[in-house]
């Protein structure tokens, strides 16, 4: 972080959005673990911070049948929803390890970019099955939109909070072996709704997580984790191979499907 750089410590909600303004130039801080990296290294040299630490978006109400969770709030804490949102609770305890959790934000791991040698953004799998509304601020007002649609504009928009409804049965699986240094290299989630709806998603994709909906629309798991490979784009990196993402994506598939078959 340069001299040029001013840091801003806001109080409040309001504070946040009026020091975030217009988004040009800003980069908004949450816990620090991707983009305190980002600064020390030069990738990142912005004229305003805005840190979230002291904003009041740190809250989790699951009172009901929905959940509500704060930009800021701990990664860690998400461990709180094991009896509502298996899923999410499963994957926020995959993230990183505990010290990472603990000071990583909910926020910041669902706007989290690409990584440099592997992929980011765990959470989004999560919530883009569980179809998350995203509530942000930017240019042009705050604006309530499902989490899909904020992740392909989200520059310029600073993210308040996220709510879902809570599913009937939900279900995560991820590849995970002692190399990757706590980095997820894929992994599926699935959500059965209310409704009887069954979604998926997947992270450990290139770019931002995805829904699988064609494996949504097959007729069965095995059908589902052949149609899920061409609901993603994949690539090499540090942890494994595009090829090897493609043989073990339609392991995943099935064996969320067959865990949610279960909780059935």
């Amino acid at each position: 972080m340069t001299q040029a750089t001013e840091v801003l410590f806001p109080t409040s909600a309001e504070e946040a959005i009026a020091q975030f303004g217009d988004g040009g130039d800003v980069t908004v801080l949450g816990g620090g673990t991707i983009v305190m990296p980002e600064l020390t290294y030069g990738r990142l040299a912005p004229s305003k911070v805005v840190s979230l630490a002291r904003a009041g978006l740190d809250t989790l109400e699951a009172d009901g049948t929905s959940v509500t969770i704060g930009a800021a709030l701990p990664i860690a804490r998400l461990a709180e929803l094991a009896d509502d949102v298996t899923a999410l609770a499963q994957c926020a305890l995959n993230v990183a390890d505990y010290e990472i959790r603990r000071q990583g934000t909910v926020g910041g791991n669902v706007c989290a970019g690409a990584g440099h040698d592997a992929p980011r953004g765990d959470l989004q799998g999560p919530l883009l099955a569980l179809e998350a509304q995203a509530r942000s601020v930017g240019s042009a007002g705050e604006a309530t939109e499902p989490l899909e649609e904020f992740l392909a504009h989200r520059d310029g928009r600073l993210l308040l909070d996220l709510t879902f409804e809570k599913p009937a049965a939900s279900a995560f699986a991820a590849i995970d072996y002692p190399h990757t240094h706590e980095y997820t290299v894929l992994a599926v989630t699935g959500v059965r709704t209310a409704g009887g709806e069954t979604r998926l998603a997947a992270t450990g994709v290139a770019g931002y997580g995805t829904r699988l909906r064609a494996a949504e629309a097959a007729g069965d798991p095995q059908q589902a984790g052949a149609a899920a490979v061409g609901d993603v784009r994949l690539g090499d990196d540090a942890l494994a191979s595009t090829w090897y993402r493609e043989q073990t994506l339609p392991v995943l598939v099935r064996r969320v499907l067959a865990e949610l078959e279960e909780a059935a």
